[in-house]
């Protein structure tokens, strides 16, 4: 993976994500009561939570996010869903490591994204806490059987560490990226993952 520069400078960021919709939707469902791990905005259909503050969301807002409405999901709404394990070869210490977590397709579906793009190519945007983020079609997440880890060799893993969240595939069987080195086969999964913008082209 390319080396991570933390956004820092992040003023002339806040005019290249447009929000992805005008709908002034009301929240549909409650959020967790737990802090907020993860936050899905775009062309979602199930939002539990309203507008982006930008008082109170500081480092989405530093980060150029806006939306009108989200769905946001705690750790125990991640840990209720059904858990996959995958052990790929990591590019940190070339060794494999047992990670855990729901598929991101069962993430995004507590959101009302379907799994199929239909009639329209759905591309999601991974963002994560330093700013890095990489963009994937739902297709190819889907296809890749893609997780949201939350566990590595049994642990949880720490906002610090890899966590608290990481998009990561199993790339030793995956065609498109075992047989790349190591080291270039994770550019598409952000760790310390707490963003996923959802967009309809």
């Amino acid at each position: 993976m390319k080396k991570r520069n933390f956004v820092a400078t992040s003023v002339g960021l806040a005019g290249l994500w447009a929000a992805t919709t005008t709908s002034h939707a009301t929240p549909k469902a409650k959020a967790s009561p737990g802090p907020t791990l993860l936050t899905i905005s775009g062309a979602i259909t199930q939002p539990n939570r309203g507008a982006l503050d930008p008082a109170i969301d500081q480092m989405m807002g530093k980060q150029g996010i806006q939306f009108a409405y989200a769905h946001v999901l705690d750790t125990a709404a991640l840990q209720h869903m059904p858990a996959v394990t995958i052990k790929p070869t990591l590019e940190y210490d070339n060794k494999p490591h047992t990670l855990q977590g729901p598929l991101l397709t069962t993430v995004l579906a507590a959101a009302g994204v379907g799994s199929s793009a239909g009639s329209s190519p759905v591309q999601l945007v991974l963002r994560a806490v330093d700013g890095y983020n990489a963009t994937i079609s739902l297709a190819d997440a889907q296809a890749w059987r893609m997780i949201v880890a939350t566990h590595i060799d049994g642990q949880p893993m720490a906002l610090g560490g890899l966590g608290p969240q990481w998009a990561v595939y199993d790339a030793d069987v995956l065609p498109a990226f075992k047989d790349k080195p190591v080291k270039e086969r994770f550019g598409l999964c952000p760790w310390g993952l707490y963003h996923i913008e959802v967009k309809k082209a």
